[in-house]
C-alpha cells in the first residue's frame, strides 16, 4: 500500500520557492566574482568536496538512513549533472565572457527541456497555460542572449561559450529528472552529500583534463568559497531538491524564470554590467512566463511516475 501524502501548506511551499530563487540567483554571481582569483572547476572541486563534508556530517549527526550500496551511482550520477557538468559549464562561460545575468536566464530553457522530458520519462503533461509560460521564458532567453552574441555588441561572445552554456542546462535537466526517480525515497542529508560527491568527480576531472591550478588564498576567494559551500550547496540546493521532489518537475523548474532578474540587478550593483533594452523586454517576457507557469493549473500523471519509482511527498 502506497505511503501517504501529507498536505503542504502554501505559504509554506512559496516562502521556500522565495528562498530558493534569492539564493540561487547569486549563483553565478560567484562565478563571475571568482573569476580573478581562482579557475572554474578547480574552485568548485573545492566548493562540493567541502559541500559533501557538510551533508555528511549532518546526516550522520541526525542519524539519517543511508542509500543501499547499489543505489549510490546513481546518487553519483544526479550530482554529475545536477552540479557538476552544470555549473562547471556555466562558470566556464562567465569566465569567458559571457553575463551571469545572461547565464542564469539561459537557464531558463530549463523548465522547456524538463517538460518534454518529462512526458516520457515521469508522465507529466504541463496544461495549456503551462505550455504558454514556457514558450515566453524562452522567447525571453532568446531576447536576452542573442544581443551579446552578435559582432557589433560591445564586448561579443563566442557561439561556443554559449554553446557549452546551453549544454550545462541540458546537463541540470537531466539532473532534476533523476531527482523523481527511485533515488527520491533516499533520505535528502544522505542523498546529498553522495550528490555533491558525484559533483566534485566531475568538477576535479575538468579541472585536471584543462590543467587549471589558478588559486590566489585572500578574503575574496574565501568568502566566495563560504558563500558557495554554506548557502549555495548546502541551503539552496536542500531547498532545491525538496521543490523538485514535493511538485511536477517542470513547474518546479519554472522557479528559475525569477532568477535572471536577480542576477542582472546583483551584477549592475557589483560589477556595472548593464543590459540593453532589447534584453530588459527579454527578463520581463521571461517574468511573464515563470507567472504564468505558476498560476497554470498542473499537468496530468500518467503511469510512468510508477515505473521510475517515484514517490509522494513526505
Amino acid at each position: 500500500m502506497p505511503s501517504p501524502r501529507h498536505t503542504v501548506p502554501p505559504s509554506a511551499i512559496w516562502l521556500s520557492s522565495l528562498a530558493f530563487v534569492l539564493i540561487w540567483s547569486t549563483g553565478f554571481i560567484v562565478g563571475r566574482a571568482i573569476v580573478p582569483v581562482a579557475q572554474p572547476s578547480l574552485f568548485l572541486l573545492a566548493r562540493f568536496s567541502l559541500a559533501a563534508l557538510l551533508f555528511a556530517g549532518v546526516a550522520l549527526a541526525g542519524g539519517a538512513r543511508w542509500p543501499a550500496l547499489r543505489e549510490v551511482p546513481k546518487h553519483l550520477l544526479a550530482g554529475g549533472l545536477l552540479h557538476g557538468s552544470y555549473l562547471s559549464g556555466g562558470y566556464w562561460a562567465i569566465a569567458h565572457g559571457l553575463a551571469p545575468s545572461a547565464m542564469a536566464l539561459l537557464g531558463a530553457l530549463q523548465p522547456l527541456l524538463t517538460a518534454l522530458l518529462a512526458i516520457p520519462l515521469l508522465g507529466e503533461f504541463p496544461s495549456r497555460r503551462g505550455w504558454g509560460g514556457l514558450a515566453l521564458g524562452s522567447l525571453g532567453v532568446v531576447l536576452v542572449v542573442a544581443p551579446a552574441t552578435l559582432a557589433s555588441a560591445p564586448s561579443p561572445v563566442s557561439p561556443w561559450v554559449v554553446l557549452v552554456a546551453v549544454l550545462s542546462i541540458l546537463s541540470i535537466t537531466m539532473g532534476t529528472i533523476l531527482q523523481k526517480t527511485s533515488i527520491a525515497a533516499a533520505d535528502l542529508r544522505a542523498s546529498s552529500a553522495w550528490q555533491n560527491v558525484g559533483g566534485a568527480l566531475v568538477a576535479g576531472a575538468l579541472a585536471w583534463m584543462l590543467g587549471e591550478t589558478h588559486w590566489q588564498p585572500g578574503l575574496a576567494l574565501w568568502s566566495a568559497l563560504a558563500w558557495a559551500t554554506l548557502v549555495l550547496s548546502g541551503l539552496g540546493t536542500y531547498l532545491l531538491l525538496r521543490i523538485v521532489r514535493r511538485g511536477q518537475a517542470a513547474k518546479a523548474a519554472s522557479l528559475m524564470f525569477l532568477a535572471p532578474p536577480l542576477a542582472a540587478l546583483q551584477a549592475w550593483g557589483l560589477f556595472g554590467d548593464r543590459l540593453g533594452p532589447l534584453q530588459l523586454l527579454g527578463l520581463i517576457v521571461a517574468g511573464l512566463g515563470v507567472w504564468l507557469c505558476q498560476t497554470g493549473q498542473g499537468g496530468k500523471r500518467g503511469d510512468a511516475i510508477g515505473k521510475t519509482g517515484h514517490v509522494a511527498a513526505r
